[in-house]
């Protein structure tokens, strides 16, 4: 069913400033994961947060940068989020564990979330003037898986004939694969038991070959 707007025109007269603004985020959030960046509009998005058209104006003067705070208030829920809880561990597997665990709490109150990261990544490509270096969530992950393995090899905990830069893009790459299955594949119970399963995985212990 759509969405249908039910207050008047102007701006919500009892709503608070930072409350109203974090409204429209969460709405532009969900409108451009599931249109896209061409297609999402200012009416779709004030209809979404059920409010009207001059309000979103009111707080964002155009689409771009709109956009552009939505790439970094989700970055920052997600994936500085994650990279902060992960650098508080001290071995690889659970700083990759941690990092993976703010998809799954994040999940339970917010799927686009994950949606909005994942999307942001395609429009970047399809938009280069939209990507902001600051606040480029593959670019940051990237940064944070090549920083833990770094140091898990130096420290000596992780021992590998493999390209560094290979072994980070492949994690990268599982990383934006997870995110994609958080965002629109799987529940939320469904993330929590792939996300442990990928963490057997990573210990080793999720299956021995045979002879």
């Amino acid at each position: 069913m759509p969405h249908i707007a039910s207050r008047g025109p102007g701006r919500p007269p009892a709503a608070k400033a930072a409350e109203t603004r974090e409204r429209i985020l969460r709405a532009a959030r969900e409108v451009f994961s599931e249109l896209g960046y061409d297609a999402a509009t200012f009416q779709a998005i004030a209809v979404r947060s059920d409010l009207t058209r001059p309000a979103i104006n009111h707080y964002f003067q155009s689409k771009r940068l709109l956009y552009r705070e939505v790439v970094e208030h989700t970055n920052g829920i997600l994936v500085r989020g994650g990279e902060e809880k992960a650098r508080a561990e001290t071995s690889l597997l659970k700083r990759l564990s941690a990092f993976f665990s703010i998809a799954v709490q994040v999940d339970t109150k917010d799927r686009s979330v994950a949606a909005f990261l994942v999307t942001s990544v395609l429009e970047a490509q399809r938009h280069p003037e939209l990507k902001e270096d600051e606040y480029d969530p593959l670019a940051n992950s990237r940064a944070f898986v090549h920083w833990a393995v770094t140091d898990a090899i130096e420290r000596g905990e992780l021992i590998t004939e493999s390209d560094v830069s290979t072994v980070v893009e492949m994690l990268v790459a599982v990383m934006w694969g997870m995110g994609f299955y958080a965002g629109y594949v799987g529940s939320h119970d469904e993330l929590v038991s792939v996300v442990a399963q990928l963490e057997l995985l990573m210990a080793n212990k999720l299956w021995e070959l045979s002879g």
